[in-house]
């Protein structure tokens, strides 16, 4: 009988524990705009070099703690876990470099829109390279997204290139990773090992011609660059303990609460343009990711 006490009180801790470690992560990654904002005179790549370069050492640290180092050990071994690997890391680094590229050059709403359209491209991913079933509401939050994407291509004269990107380097990105046989922390860690040596390789080069930013133009941007290895890392993995003990169904509901504070810091404070088709156009997939969720909570609650 004591047995049967204690289970709901830890399920119930560990799911909000697991709420807790998740909403840290979102909004961690919801404000990360504005750290990438204080680093828009540096060019994109450098910055995703650093970011890269000092995200080994928090994951090390991390992974240490944990006593799960010799996960990694066993990793190297199998050339298929680092093929894997390595190309999740080049689907991440697309991604990162078109982020901090599009924040510092003004471009914060159509990375919102690509996190928005996100979702929605997992879900036709999962239809087309794994056969999975669609709802009726799942096709029609597709066809809202795509419609969405027309009327942004029309009204710019070209298509919407880095919420495209980031909608598929990162769809792609979590396609590849859920095949990746190590541990979230643990892929992590080797993802960023991986690109460590030519990311420092780079930053040495700028250092040597005198473009670097490192030490070289003042003690804040190298505490800000040094600090891009806290700010990649200690999200990613916050979030790989809080998914552990969250349903799928309270994860999807939360994704969107990075975007929409990127939407909102894009709007108030960085005061991009928000025009009649951009509205139209986010006010579709708005309405593609209600359906959306509302597909995948009725689906939990049959299950």
């Amino acid at each position: 009988m004591a047995t049967d006490a204690v289970q709901p009180e830890t399920k119930n801790n560990d799911a909000v524990r697991g709420f807790g470690f998740a909403l840290t992560a979102y909004l961690f990654w919801g404000i990360l705009p504005l750290y990438m904002k204080a680093l828009a005179h540096i060019s994109a790549f450098e910055v995703i070099a650093h970011r890269i370069v000092w995200s080994v050492p928090v994951a090390g640290i991390v992974l240490l703690a944990l006593g799960r180092l010799g996960d990694i050990k066993a990793a190297f071994r199998n050339p298929r876990t680092i093929a894997m690997a390595s190309l999740t890391a080049a689907l991440v680094t697309v991604n990162w470099g078109t982020y901090v590229w599009a924040i510092g050059a003004g471009h914060s709403l159509d990375a919102a829109l690509g996190y928005f359209i996100n979702p929605l491209f997992s879900i036709a991913l999962g239809a087309i390279l794994l056969k999975e079933k669609l709802a009726p509401t799942q096709i029609v939050a597709i066809c809202l997204a795509a419609i969405a994407v027309i009327i942004l291509t029309v009204k710019a004269g070209t298509v919407p290139w880095v919420a495209l990107t980031l909608t598929f380097s990162w769809g792609f990105y979590a396609f590849f990773r859920k095949t990746l046989p190590v541990g979230a922390n643990q892929g992590f860690f080797i993802e960023v090992l991986l690109l460590c040596v030519p990311a420092a390789l780079y930053i040495l080069y700028l250092e040597a011609r005198g473009e670097g930013h490192f030490y070289q133009t003042g003690l804040s941007d190298t505490a800000l660059l040094l600090g891009c290895g806290l700010v990649t890392a200690l999200p990613l993995m916050i979030f790989a303990n809080g998914a552990k003990l969250l349903r799928m169904s309270t994860i999807g509901i939360m994704q969107y609460i990075a975007p929409t504070m990127v939407f909102l810091i894009a709007v108030f404070l960085f005061k991009e343009p928000f025009d009649t088709p951009q509205l139209l156009a986010f006010s579709l997939i708005w309405a593609g990711l209600v359906l959306y969720s509302w597909s995948m909570l009725r689906q939990s609650r049959e299950r």
